[in-house]
């Protein structure tokens, strides 16, 4: 296992990871409380409630998109990084103290799910694109897969610690312990050696560099081919808060114990598909075609899916199919984008993956309480074959896809790495593919 877990070898890299996987547990308990305090003890049982504070929460992903990948492009990552998780830490503690004291309401919740959004939306693209001054760009495929692994360790971890908390004592004592997670990050950002990091020149500051980022995926028939498939899956099916949710609730009638549960089960199948992904040396588009028309396949079955513990154990396959397509995503746009771009590319692919939450969270939710939960989840598979079928369009244009029948055997052939009408990757990313090919 030692090619899966070979960036945890750097000193930087392993303490970053060992403050994130806390940070990432206190996370997943708060969203797990967030998500419950709105359904039940804010509302009765109202999933469009819930679909808005998601369209809250991700949608300054989105509205602030001109800013964060520039931040991320021009300033000191790990200086932003301090400020961001310091302000999470701080709304976690505001809205803790606010449901302990028996105050809270529906609109506060709204408030502190766009400030923390709005602060979020800054976070992510710098977190995402300090993984390269951590590892190089020989690991960072590893290196973004096991961040996806410490991620979903905690959404493993997080939910069920979360649903004990929330029945022994309250959601108020799990946005504190929250809060208080978020020291581990910080502790983690000081003690980082700054001398090994992998430093590249900044992107320069001229005038239209976000507009800049635009036109560059533009010119890449494949990055738009991604992006596309990203928001038909961001925006239609990962909205599982509403989707666990509501079927725990409505379906299985289940209490917040439960609801943590099934989060947590899911997010075993998260860990495992974020592992596979981090033995691969370069993700390919012909895996997220496969994993997004799997990830269909899966909300199609656990739709129908008639007791709690056969939903939870659909739930596992759809976990290993949603982190192989995400985490491939990322991986896959980071290595074939030039690193002067980098930051506003990862700054657009996160705010079409959480900024499509705005529009199809309601939606989701919406369907969920007219046509029962059962039919958001028919949404969600909607999502994965239409993203299937981007993927197979893209590599039937650009790549050459044939498909031929031979005697009883179905051959499959695309052409190679380097699609029809986009550019090449930097030599930095080619040499570095070419040094981890099999």
């Amino acid at each position: 296992m030692r090619g899966t877990f070979r960036s945890l070898s750097g000193f930087n890299y392993r303490m970053w990871a060992a403050g994130a996987l806390v940070s990432n547990v206190g996370t997943w308990m708060q969203r797990t409380a967030q998500d419950w305090l709105v359904l039940t003890e804010l509302t009765h049982r109202n999933a469009t409630a819930v679909g808005i504070v998601m369209a809250l929460q991700f949608g300054p992903m989105l509205l602030l998109l001109p800013l964060t990948g520039y931040v991320a492009d021009h300033l000191e990552r790990r200086k932003v990084l301090f400020v961001t998780q310091a302000a999470m830490g701080a709304l976690a503690l505001g809205l803790g103290l606010l449901t302990l004291s028996g105050l809270v309401q529906l609109w506060h919740v709204y408030v502190f799910a766009f400030l923390l959004g709005s602060v979020a939306a800054f976070d992510s693209p710098a977190r995402q694109t300090f993984v390269f001054e951590l590892v190089g760009e020989a690991d960072l495929s590893n290196a973004v897969a096991l961040n996806s692994t410490s991620f979903n360790a905690g959404r493993m971890i997080g939910p069920a610690v979360a649903g004990v908390l929330i029945a022994s004592v309250g959601t108020g004592a799990v946005f504190l312990l929250n809060a208080a997670s978020f020291a581990a990050v910080l502790w983690a950002l000081k003690m980082l050696r700054v001398d090994e990091f992998h430093l590249r020149p900044n992107a320069q500051r001229a005038r239209g560099g976000f507009v800049d980022g635009f036109r560059y995926v533009w010119k890449r028939p494949d990055l738009v081919a991604l992006l596309l498939m990203l928001f038909l899956i961001g925006t239609f099916g990962l909205n599982f808060p509403i989707f666990i949710s509501t079927m725990s609730v409505t379906a299985f009638h289940a209490g917040a114990s439960q609801y943590g549960l099934l989060s947590s089960t899911m997010a075993l199948g998260s860990v495992t598909g974020a592992l596979l992904a981090a033995r691969r040396a370069r993700p390919r588009l012909s895996l997220l075609l496969v994993s997004a028309a799997l990830f269909g396949f899966g909300c199609t079955v656990a739709a129908l899916m008639p007791t709690y513990l056969l939903f939870g154990i659909t739930l596992v396959v759809i976990g290993v199919c949603t982190q192989t397509f995400t985490t491939s995503t990322n991986s896959l746009v980071q290595l074939s984008t030039e690193p002067a771009m980098r930051g506003r590319v990862v700054a657009i692919l996160l705010a079409i993956a959480l900024g499509g939450t705005p529009l199809g969270a309601p939606i989701v939710g919406w369907v969920a309480d007219h046509a029962g939960p059962r039919w958001a989840l028919a949404v969600g598979a909607a999502s994965g074959f239409a993203a299937a079928l981007v993927g197979l369009y893209y590599l039937r244009q650009y790549r050459n896809l044939r498909v031929r029948l031979e005697g009883w055997r179905l051959h499959v052939s695309i052409d190679g790495d380097v699609p029809k009408g986009s550019a090449r990757p930097s030599p930095e990313v080619a040499e570095a593919a070419e040094q981890e090919a099999p």
